[in-house]
């Protein structure tokens, strides 16, 4: 299929999911709940086969890698909202102000209509699925595009949604760069992009001709930031844990640390000890993940190369071979003490590559971060309640785990999303419910109302009244 007879393609399907919304506008929870459970499903059947798609598409990814970060959270988001899909849905009381009784108020939760998801393909399964839960238990159609960078998953998950749901309820496209750009420019109720900045501020632009409500998540340069006195071996612990996961390829991985400065060379010797027992056979572990693509594993060699000629210390991690270009597997290195101007710290790093900077007082480690643009995540260790209180308040960041690393993106009672740079919006449980709602106020008015008195031609009952109401 051309380019061409794919834009008219996703034209079509928009077009009937809209069709089929309007002769439908408000799916009963029996409706919803078969749509949850046909995606659950969809997933459990075919676990093995998504996982061997990832792998391929990846050139080599862990089974149990896609098992943790992708079936596990994404069958968790689907249980969250069959958990509590029907209770989110009811009508949720308000008070009426006390002028206006009998009347009553309340907010009805009701479907926007037909919601519009981009996935990257750093995690195109759960970062498919976790939007897609909340937009089908707000009661909404859905229609997905996927990356074209993760070729052997789209096919697969495109052909199993076609057998599980019709296509005016849930649809998957395809295509490269002019699709996804076509894709972001239709007039969806919602659209919900995961991806880069960059590429964030296009879909903003073009969601903006049709007035699209959306939500961006965009990631960038998450720090972790080691107080004085925490454990240097419990925070490498952690810090390489959530650094290595999918070879750093995650949005909300720790992008940089930053380390007391007399703490600075143990750090280094605790991480690359914690990076060989992970993966003990170092560059060829099976538990170790490979760079997505050529294009990908081109720019972080070529990040690495601009710190060579700049003159950083960078230290390998792992025994052995640092590279195998072939098949795009790059080992983990730390960049000791690197300047600002260089290239991996002015932009996400999104790799196994992470910076190592010494701090003199807390207050300078926050105004470091506070001078970068609003991250999408913030790990700050420490044993002091006060003081990563304190760092809390001082930072503007999108979500933030003290004493761990990426734990609170699978946390479904918390919202996760950006702030400014970093993305707009929240999904994850009740609170991808509410994005992809319409949380419409109804006003009921009272037979017994006064509002009458106010009305023209105006009594001096009303103006004695108002007198009255304005000093209460």
């Amino acid at each position: 299929m051309n380019a061409n007879d794919r834009l008219l393609q996703i034209g079509m399907l928009l077009q009937a999911q809209r069709d089929a919304h309007r002769l439908a506008p408000f799916p009963e929870w029996q409706a919803r709940r078969d749509r949850l459970q046909r995606l659950r499903k969809m997933l459990v059947d075919n676990e093995s086969a998504i996982e061997d798609a990832i792998d391929a598409d990846f050139g080599g990814r862990p089974r149990i890698e896609t098992q943790v970060a992708e079936v596990f959270p994404s069958l968790a988001e689907i249980r969250a909202a069959l958990r509590g899909g029907r209770r989110w849905m009811k009508p949720r009381s308000a008070w009426v102000s006390k002028w206006f009784l009998p009347a009553r108020a309340w907010i009805m939760p009701r479907p926007v209509g037909v919601v519009g998801i981009i996935v990257p393909w750093n995690y195109p399964l759960y970062l498919t699925i976790g939007p897609l839960a909340g937009a089908i238990a707000a009661g909404n159609r859905a229609l997905i595009k996927l990356s074209e960078y993760t070729p052997a998953f789209s096919a697969l998950l495109q052909r199993l949604v076609a057998e599980a749901f019709a296509a005016e309820e849930i649809a998957v496209v395809t295509g490269g760069p002019e699709v996804a750009e076509a894709f972001a420019a239709l007039p969806f109720d919602h659209l919900l992009f995961t991806g880069s900045g960059s590429v964030g501020r296009k879909v903003m632009a073009a969601a903006s001709a049709n007035l699209t409500p959306i939500t961006l998540e965009l990631g960038g340069k998450s720090p972790a930031v080691i107080a004085p006195g925490y454990s240097i071996e419990r925070a490498a612990t952690r810090i390489m844990a959530g650094k290595l996961l999918n070879a750093g390829q995650t949005c909300i991985a720790p992008d940089y640390v930053l380390v007391p400065r007399p703490e600075l060379t143990r750090f280094v010797d605790r991480a690359r000890a914690q990076a060989q027992k992970m993966y003990p056979a170092g560059l060829a572990d099976p538990d170790y993940c490979s760079i997505v693509d050529t294009r990908q594993y081109e720019r972080l060699v070529g990040y690495l190369d601009d710190a060579t000629a700049g003159g950083v210390q960078s230290v390998e991690l792992f025994h052995g071979p640092a590279r195998d270009d072939a098949a795009h597997r790059l080992a983990p290195v730390i960049l000791v003490d690197p300047p600002h101007s260089l290239v991996a710290m002015r932009h996400e790093i999104f790799g196994p590559i992470l910076p190592v900077l010494p701090y003199d007082r807390p207050e300078d480690a926050v105004a470091f971060v506070n001078a970068m643009a609003h991250p999408l995540a913030l790990y700050w260790f420490d044993d002091d309640r006060r003081r990563a209180d304190w760092a809390l308040k001082q930072t503007h960041v999108g979500g933030v785990c003290i004493n761990e690393t990426l734990l609170h993106v699978t946390q479904e009672e918390l919202p996760f999303g950006g702030i400014g740079p970093s993305g707009m919006g929240h999904y994850h449980g009740k609170w991808g419910f509410d994005t992809m709602s319409k949380l419409t106020p109804v006003f009921r008015q009272s037979r017994l109302s006064g509002v009458g008195l106010f009305m023209p031609p105006y009594r001096p009952i009303a103006r004695r009244l108002l007198a009255l109401m304005k000093r209460f």
